[in-house]
């Protein structure tokens, strides 16, 4: 059984991550609406603003709380995402609270020593309200691809992409509800799970990538493309090795060296996007965004490895 402290740590590093990617994927859906489509931009942008407030929630009780590998992974922010955020609220004029970022980039780790019931209490609440919102944006973006595999509605994002979010928010909200129910997660003995979810999604990373570069950046279209063929082969390794047809061992480290690649080559597009070298249709902000996930992914492999 979880103890306290446990829990609210975990929880609150949960969060950190993953309730910025949840009001992401409300900003990306919200861009990408056609005008007749109007209804779903104002209850993207409605989902947007409530996990605007739950992960100011959450990182106003975190301070001296959370993990400081955590905090140093570039999970929470990077050093590009302050940027990434004005730029992106410039060239589309929704007003992204940068605040919150400010304040991530002030939090401190590892200053606690024992739970506090108050504080416990009050992570179970946000927990409550995070899963009930995380579900409901899982029903929003399942009816938009409902829509959008009907050729019912026109939207920018692809189905697949769409398909991608899903699964990241069941995923938080899967995670949080174990949490609530005090279930200890091994994330080593789940090692191979998540490497086969991650290593899916950052195949699908890749692909985005691709396919959202100009025709004429042959070098970048070449690396993604590379890139998206080396992580299916690492997403049917990790499928293998969880039927227990290959080593696990083998999985973790050449899933971490392939993710560390990919991680540079993100962070180089999110810089070069930024600085305006990079012709394409992507976004400041969906650079930042998959750069965090891969910093994410990689302090979960540092840890597969390190407990084998």
């Amino acid at each position: 059984m979880l103890s306290g402290m446990e829990f609210i740590k975990k929880s609150l590093g949960l969060h950190l991550f993953f309730a910025r990617i949840m009001k992401e994927h409300a900003f990306f859906l919200e861009v990408g609406f056609t005008p007749r489509d109007s209804g779903f931009t104002r209850q993207a942008d409605a989902f947007r603003r409530e996990f605007d407030t739950l992960l100011a929630d959450a990182i106003s009780i975190s301070n001296g709380v959370v993990d400081n590998d955590v905090l140093r992974s570039g999970e929470v922010v990077t050093p590009y995402t302050l940027d990434a955020e004005t730029v992106t609220s410039r060239l589309t004029g929704i007003q992204i609270p940068t605040q919150l970022t400010q304040a991530e980039l002030e939090l401190k780790g590892d200053g606690m020593t024992s739970a506090d019931p108050w504080l416990e209490e009050r992570v179970m609440a946000l927990n409550r309200r995070v899963i009930n919102a995380t579900n409901a944006l899982i029903e929003f973006k399942k009816r938009i691809l409902t829509n959008v595999l009907s050729c019912e509605m026109f939207a920018v994002n692809y189905p697949l992409l769409i398909l991608h979010i899903i699964r990241e928010a069941e995923l938080y909200a899967g995670q949080l509800q174990r949490l609530q129910n005090r279930e200890d997660i091994n994330l080593g003995r789940e090692a191979l799970q998540q490497e086969f979810f991650w290593n899916r999604q950052m195949a699908e990373h890749a692909k985005f990538i691709r396919g959202l570069l100009d025709p004429t950046e042959n070098e970048l279209f070449r690396t993604a493309n590379s890139f998206g063929n080396e992580f299916d082969r690492l997403t049917a390794d990790a499928k293998a090795a969880l039927d227990a047809a290959s080593p696990a061992n083998r999985v973790t480290e050449e899933s971490l060296r392939a993710t560390i690649n990919l991680r540079d080559f993100k962070e180089q597009g999110t810089k070069g996007i930024l600085d305006c070298k990079v012709r394409s249709i992507i976004i400041p902000l969906l650079g930042d965004h998959v750069l965090r996930e891969a910093n994410h992914y990689l302090r979960l492999l540092r840890m597969f490895d390190g407990q084998r």
